[in-house]
């Protein structure tokens, strides 16, 4: 729960009733169509929380998977480390991790570890296998290179993300999950963001599940678009994070659990460095972090990247096709999860979004429009 330092009015925040009202109706939706089981949404400003609604079966308390949001959090912890020295993004990956250096990996630079241009994105990992290190470094020196680092952009699901995380517990020496705990979570006064859910918390976890009918290879290609090719993020592996076990593992490129509440303030603290006069990241960092790396390389639709430092920044009139609303400004920056999380903060307005469902909707397009509409109401809410 956050503490009720870290909240305030909606009028402290300068928050506009009516657009707020607005986002209430459409973030409820599909949850009154019957179609979402439950939903949260929260915003907040100045560093603080000032709205937290959740509809359907979701609880104030409740905690949600919010898979690929995780990746800023994990590249957040990262960027801990670069500050103090102990990390550089131009360091070659084997250098750190011998065992990654096998076919053709040894030219990987930790950079493109973040930016999704490192040439590896199906290489396969099981998230128990982490919980066993001599099983970890098998993986990385299985995994081959699909095209060559630095060539093209391609999202990593997961696999450069549990790269990153072995990266901070050996340059910080201890374990993953106990650093973004110990420096990111405390400090922010965010004791339900998890990366490793406890046993304590199991019985806050919200359920995954499915809903909706898939799209089509037809539907899509009715749209002008060609199909999504077929990645590791099926609906098994979906569901696996209804298992404790799981859950636990604390997943770096998608296994986060918080509620919209934390998310939304978690982007507070990449606004401002931090939350309640603790100070985690200098605004030199913040702001090199935010620098769009991937210059001209583009999305399998051929939308230009513009990936920061783990972090997808929203940039020209095509902001929408990076998950972020059309009334965004260039500047925000954020990173969503798959089955409709939605995370970014606007440095333009001081406002940050925090989306969080347990439905996921099997049509995709559906999924996105609600994402994108969300996101382009949230960002008018300033008065």
């Amino acid at each position: 729960m956050v503490p009720e330092s870290l909240k305030c009015s909606m009028a402290e925040a300068g928050l506009n009733p009516a657009k707020v009202d607005e986002l209430l109706a459409r973030a409820r939706r599909e949850v009154d169509a019957g179609l979402l089981s439950a939903a949260q949404v929260a915003l907040a400003r100045n560093g603080k929380l000032a709205l937290l609604a959740s509809f359907g079966d979701a609880l104030e308390e409740s905690l949600f998977c919010v898979f690929s949001a995780t990746k800023a959090v994990t590249s957040a912890a990262a960027w801990i480390l670069i500050e103090e020295g102990r990390l550089d993004e131009d360091e070659i990956v084997a250098d750190i991790i011998p065992e990654f250096a096998s076919n053709g990996k040894d030219v990987i630079r930790v950079g493109q570890l973040f930016t999704h241009t490192a040439g590896f994105p199906a290489a396969p990992f099981r998230p128990l296998d982490w919980n066993d290190p001599a099983r970890r470094r098998e993986r990385y020196a299985q995994w081959q290179l699909n095209w060559a680092p630095g060539s093209q952009f391609e999202y990593h699901p997961s696999s450069s993300m549990w790269v990153i995380a072995e990266i901070i517990e050996r340059r910080a020496g201890q374990p993953f999950q106990a650093f973004v705990r110990e420096r990111i979570a405390e400090p922010l006064g965010l004791d339900d963001l998890h990366v490793g859910l406890p046993d304590s918390a199991q019985g806050r976890a919200a359920l995954c599940e499915h809903a909706g009918e898939a799209m089509s290879d037809q539907d899509w290609r009715d749209l002008g678009l060609p199909p999504p090719p077929v990645t590791e993020v099926t609906e098994d592996a979906i569901l696996s994070f209804n298992r404790p076990e799981v859950r636990a593992v604390g997943v770096p490129g998608g296994g986060a659990f918080m509620s919209a509440a934390e998310l939304a303030l978690f982007y507070q603290g990449l606004l401002h460095g931090g939350l309640r006069g603790q100070r985690i990241w200098s605004d030199a960092m913040l702001s090199e972090a935010r620098r769009v790396r991937t210059g001209a390389l583009t999305d399998l639709v051929g939308t230009v990247a513009n990936r920061g430092l783990g972090i997808i920044v929203a940039g020209d009139e095509k902001r929408s096709f990076r998950g972020f609303g059309k009334t965004n400004s260039p500047e925000a920056f954020g990173h969503n999860g798959a089955g409709g999380q939605l995370a970014w903060a606007d440095p333009a307005t001081g406002l940050s979004l925090g989306y969080c469902t347990r439905t996921h909707d099997r049509h995709t397009i559906r999924q996105g429009r609600r994402g994108v509409a969300i996101s382009s109401i949230a960002a008018l809410c300033v008065s």
